[in-house]
Parts: C-alpha cells; structure tokens; sequence
C-alpha cells in the first residue's frame, strides 16, 4: 500500500502539471489566434484552416447525420412509449425537438467528433512529433503552434457547430419518420408540435455547448499529440488517451454548461 507522499507524487503531481500544459497551449492558441495578427507577426495559414474545415466538416457529415437520425428514431419510440400511458403521444415531437437542441445533438456530435477527428488530430501530430518533425519546424524557425495547432482548433470551432446544427434537423427529421410512419401521428399536427415547442434558448443552448465541446476537443487532441513519447507505442496510447480525455470533459461540461443555463439564464 503506497503512502500519501507517493500517492501525491504518482497521482496528484502529474494531474497539476497536465492541467498547466493545457492552460500554456490554451495561452499559446489565443496568443495566435488574437494578438499575434495584430502585432504583425506571422500566424494563421488559409490553406491549413481550408484544409482542416474540408476533413472535419465534409468528411464527418455522414457518420453525423447517420448517428443524428437514429439517435433522434430511437428518442421518439421511447418517448411515445411512456407518453402512450398519459395518452400524450401528441408531444412526441416536441419532446424530441427541444432534447435533440438542448442536450442530445451537441453532446452526440461531439463524441462522434471526439472520435474521429480528436483521434486523427492527435495520431497526427504525434507521429509527427516521433518523426522529429516538429523539431525540425523549430530548427527552421516555424512556431509548431500557429502551424500545427490554430488551423485544427480554430476548424473545430467552425465546423462543430455547423455539424451540430445539422445534426440536431437530422435528429428531428428521425424522430419526424418514426412518428408518421411508425407512429400513424399525422404529419401536419407532428410537424407543428415538434417546432412551436423550440425557444430561442433551446437553439443558443446547444449552440454554445457545442463551442464548448469544440474547444475542448482541440486542446486535448493537439496537447495530446505534442506530448507523445515512446515511439509508435506512444502514439497509440496518446491516441487512446486523447478520445477518452476528450468524453470525459465533454461529458463534464455538458454538466456545467446545462446547469448553468439552468440556474443562471
């Protein structure tokens, strides 16, 4: 049985050193992000962000959208299952509508984010850190942050909202299936239903979570990737860490982020 001067130094230590290189790489991004363009100094590359939007948008969109419907499918038959008992089937829509905007769309979406494009960034990034390359972009006088870094945060913060957006109308539109066809629900009064229950505060909520999801995502996945050690073996567990970092977060400030609009708006 360790003591506590070992469990501090095995388990505390290292937990406060990764929370201070995440804030230094958060600092570093708004410094290149915001300052950096002002004062002059070279910073953010079109053809990077291009590139970075085009893989995490036009790529993700599919497994978005396939997941979205059948989240959204699966929301309407479990609740016109319990609504079925209050003979309330009425406001299935609406029930699926205000869940898909406020919670279900934006934490779906980032997971699935978190997935496939934090998995990639962070394989990326430290097989390039492996390699040498980002030394080497050093060597040659080339900051690794505003090269490597700021196209793939500031893509996410463009691209998962978008993606969200869309998800929670494909989400909707599943619901919207499962409720005519599956259902019998006239299309009119379901349509209706699902749209008079939306208030602008559904839609902002989801929205904001989403930059949220988005930026926790980035930091994770590329703070990830500059840290690999170890070779190849490295990459895969920094790959493994960087996903599951990244769900636990977004899971936690999912928390956050609803009781806040909760109590506070």
């Amino acid at each position: 049985m360790m003591s506590l001067s070992e469990f501090v130094e095995r388990k505390i230590n290292p937990f406060f050193i990764e929370i201070a290189r995440l804030g230094r790489l958060s600092q570093n991004f708004i410094y290149w992000t915001a300052v950096a363009p002002v004062i002059g100094k070279r910073g953010l590359k079109r053809h990077s962000l291009a590139e970075q939007l085009f893989f995490i948008g036009n790529d993700s969109v599919f497994i978005v959208f396939l997941v979205a419907a059948a989240v959204g499918a699966v929301l309407a038959l479990q609740a016109a299952y319990q609504l079925k008992q209050f003979g309330a089937v009425l406001y299935t829509g609406a029930l699926v509508s205000v869940s898909m905007t406020r919670e279900l769309g934006p934490i779906v979406t980032a997971i699935v984010i978190a997935g496939r494009v934090g998995a990639s960034v962070t394989a990326e990034l430290g097989t390039m850190k492996v390699q040498e390359e980002v030394d080497a972009l050093t060597t040659m006088g080339i900051p690794p942050i505003p090269f490597l870094v700021v196209p793939r945060i500031l893509a996410l913060l463009i691209m998962l909202p978008c993606l969200t957006v869309l998800g929670n109308l494909v989400g909707i539109y599943g619901g919207f299936l499962i409720g005519v066809f599956g259902l019998g629900m006239d299309p009119y009064l379901y349509h209706k239903q699902t749209f008079d229950a939306l208030v602008q505060k559904d839609i902002v909520t989801g929205i904001v979570k989403s930059f949220v999801f988005a930026l926790l995502i980035g930091i994770i996945s590329t703070h990830k990737g500059l840290s690999v050690e170890g070779g190849a073996e490295g990459v895969g567990r920094a790959t493994t860490q960087s996903v599951v970092l990244s769900i636990i977060m977004i899971i936690l400030a999912d928390c956050l982020c609803t009781a806040a609009f909760y109590y506070v708006f």
